[in-house]
């Protein structure tokens, strides 16, 4: 009884621990692009700003921004100081490239054309896709996306108008639903889901395979600090995509 006495108050001491002053720092700079307050691009304060702010010493601010850096959270310009960067993984288990990107990787000609575009009520399906609680506003985009004359990409994404509210009036027309988010909100997090599935008549009648041919589905939901972004549903034809994972021995050998 004493020993488990014991360990309790070890554990509150523990939990009532500090942060370290880096840690602390790291964790206010992220809270800010996370939360949108400092959207890609945007110059962070110089390191000599940073250290009068925390009245700390130029190696312990220098440290949070290399954990920064680490996490793909900003990045680095030589005479010019720390900046936001631009989010283009979502995942830090799988690599996620625009869809334009993919493409042309292939050596072939992009294009893209929206098929449907609505703003709607939030029904059970969607809220479930994007795990709301409560009522809200979608805007909800299917697009097809074309690598030089084959169908390549069905994207079904659905955008929380709660937490993009300028995805509203967006057109799309320059650049497809995927690329704007990645440009226009911040992001922190991704969850992947990966599964193989026959297509249906109308997703083979896009895609121009013949029915039950067998697709690639890749569903994602992103979010940020307020809430989710969106849900995006992507149908490859199983030739057209592979996944590739690159990853080293765990540290723990069993």
């Amino acid at each position: 009884m004493a020993d488990e006495r014991a360990r309790e108050s070890v554990s509150r001491k523990i939990e009532k621990k500090p942060l370290a002053l880096h840690a602390r720092i790291q964790r206010d700079v992220e809270d800010r692009i996370v939360s949108g307050e400092w959207p890609p691009g945007t110059r962070i304060p110089f390191e000599h700003e940073l250290t009068a702010e925390y009245g700390c010493s130029r190696m312990t601010v220098n440290k949070a921004l290399s954990e920064l850096v680490k996490k793909g959270l900003i990045e680095r310009r030589r005479k010019s100081g720390s900046y936001v960067r631009q989010p283009e993984v979502l995942s830090a288990v799988l690599e996620i490239h625009q869809l334009e990107r993919e493409v042309r990787a292939l050596g072939l000609a992009y294009a893209f054309r929206i098929l449907q575009s609505c703003r709607r009520l939030a029904s059970d399906e969607d809220r479930q896709r994007l795990r709301l609680d409560g009522p809200a506003h979608v805007r909800h985009v299917k697009t097809l996306h074309i690598a030089g004359s084959r169908p390549f990409c069905l994207e079904d994404r659905l955008i929380n108008l709660e937490e993009v509210p300028q995805a509203e009036t967006a057109d799309f027309s320059d650049a497809p639903p995927g690329s704007w988010l990645l440009e226009q909100v911040p992001w922190s997090a991704a969850e992947h889901r990966i599964n193989a599935c026959a297509a249906a008549r109308a997703e083979a009648e896009l895609l121009d395979l013949k029915e039950g041919t067998p697709c690639l589905v890749i569903a994602r939901r992103t979010w940020n600090a307020a809430g989710s972004v969106t849900h995006v549903t992507l149908t490859y034809p199983g030739d057209m995509h592979t996944l590739v994972a690159q990853f080293g021995p765990s540290a723990r050998l069993s």
